[in-house]
């Protein structure tokens, strides 16, 4: 049985629901753009991908002025009133309670902008059971999950054999694996069971409360 001190926590998808704010921004970014208009529901599968993909993808180009402008446009949005368009996952308080008092140290690794992501912590009152919180940069750095899981190992001094990774989407899965550490993946976010299960993940949580349960079963010493 292993045992892991360490567990990294994706964001969205995985602790919080940002899908209202993600989406209506996006649309938002759109609509300022001149660009046809798309239902909120053929956005869905924009939450988890590096964003400026996501951006290219929609546009349909890879011209970096207008991928540029149209984040512009999304984190005018979303930055007054879209990452507060959110809300915790019903009962994921009391995972993050019952994994502290299992002696375990929780940090969040997210491709979101760490400038977004501390905010939304603070808001729903999570930030107090987590160590540290990482993001990636307004200019993109790390917003490759393998980069910024690397990242978080080397600040914190964390050995990847006593750490594990939880996400609902394959970047979680995949970012983990490449440095050398295993991923829950929750099907409760936005990732299928297929994807996850195609990518790897060790257990699959269908909700909150199953990461726990988990974690008292298979993650701890005790």
């Amino acid at each position: 049985m292993n045992s892991y001190a360490s567990v990294l926590f994706d964001l969205d998808g995985t602790l919080t629901n940002p899908e209202d704010g993600v989406i209506k921004s996006l649309l938002f970014a759109l609509e300022r753009m001149g660009l046809p208009a798309l239902k909120g529901d053929d956005l869905k599968w924009c939450i988890g991908p590096p964003f400026k993909d996501v951006l290219a993808k929609i546009l349909g180009s890879d011209e970096p002025a207008m991928i540029d402008r149209a984040l512009r446009l999304y984190r005018d949005r979303y930055r007054a009133i879209g990452m507060y368009e959110n809300r915790p996952y019903p009962g994921i308080e009391r995972v993050l309670s019952g994994l502290k008092k299992l002696g375990m140290k929780l940090y969040v690794a997210t491709a979101k902008p760490h400038v977004f992501a501390n905010p939304i912590l603070e808001h729903f009152k999570l930030m107090e059971y987590f160590e540290g919180v990482y993001g990636a940069e307004l200019d993109g750095t790390r917003t490759i999950k393998g980069a910024l899981i690397a990242h978080v190992l080397k600040l914190e001094s964390i050995s990847p054999a006593s750490a594990i990774m939880i996400g609902d989407r394959e970047f979680d899965v995949i970012g983990a694996r490449e440095n050398g550490m295993p991923c829950i993946g929750v099907t409760y976010g936005h990732g299928s069971e297929a994807e996850l299960t195609a990518a790897g993940a060790l257990y699959l949580c269908r909700t909150p409360q199953d990461i726990l349960e988990w974690f008292r079963k298979n993650g701890t010493s005790e």
